[in-house]
């Protein structure tokens, strides 16, 4: 089943730290999200798969946007 990663709050991807078809565990940080001009890393909330991910770094983000998808 199917697990999406949301970003917490508005703002711009700074770094992306996984690639599709890594491995991630629990608390593992999967991107970097500049917001208020503090980086706040944005965590795997459960181990498992890479399957997708919807965000490129520099893209401006929404509060819950969708931006990786955990197999």
């Amino acid at each position: 089943m199917a697990l999406e990663v949301v970003a917490p709050m508005p703002g711009t991807i700074a770094e992306i730290l996984v690639s599709v078809g890594d491995e991630v565990q629990a608390d593992e940080e999967l991107i970097i999200l500049e917001a208020m001009k503090m980086e706040n890393p944005v965590v795997a909330p459960k181990g498992g798969k890479v399957a997708e991910i919807k965000v490129a770094e520099k893209d401006k983000v929404d509060t819950n946007q969708v931006l990786i998808v955990l197999a």
